[in-house]
């Protein structure tokens, strides 16, 4: 992963299953994640799915390598998107702000959601694009 590449305005949003099964080394999703690469795919993750997945970095050496490849982007969560967050969480009656952060990521940028966790994204967004693991 760590080779410069073009990358497309698309992208794959990660949760944190997606970022845990990639820890575990889960050969669905190092597969995916290459296949990705070769589409010339860019990777995003919201700042609060990393907290839910990182314990440890002395031991999570496949997760801090993906983290720090340029491919991909951690997405902080400021204002505006804790806000757009707040909103999605009142509007489906669910309190999971770092799901929440999620669908509206991949829907501000049009991207699919690799999760390992798809009924519980599909409540909060019904027509979001998911791939699961």
């Amino acid at each position: 992963m760590g080779r410069t590449r073009t990358l497309t305005a698309s992208g794959l949003v990660l949760d944190a299953g997606a970022l845990i099964a990639l820890d575990r080394g889960d050969k669905r999703i190092i597969v995916l994640l290459h296949r990705a690469l070769a589409e010339g795919r860019a990777f995003r993750v919201p700042a609060g799915v990393v907290g839910q997945a990182w314990r440890d970095g002395r031991v999570q050496v496949n997760l801090a390598r993906f983290l720090r490849s340029e491919e991909v982007e951690i997405v902080p969560l400021d204002d505006q998107f804790a806000r757009a967050c707040g909103e999605l969480c009142g509007a489906s009656r669910t309190s999971d702000l770092i799901a929440a952060a999620v669908v509206v990521l991949a829907r501000g940028r049009r991207d699919p959601i690799v999760t390992s966790d798809p009924n519980d994204l599909r409540h909060l967004d019904p027509s979001a694009q998911i791939i699961a693991i």
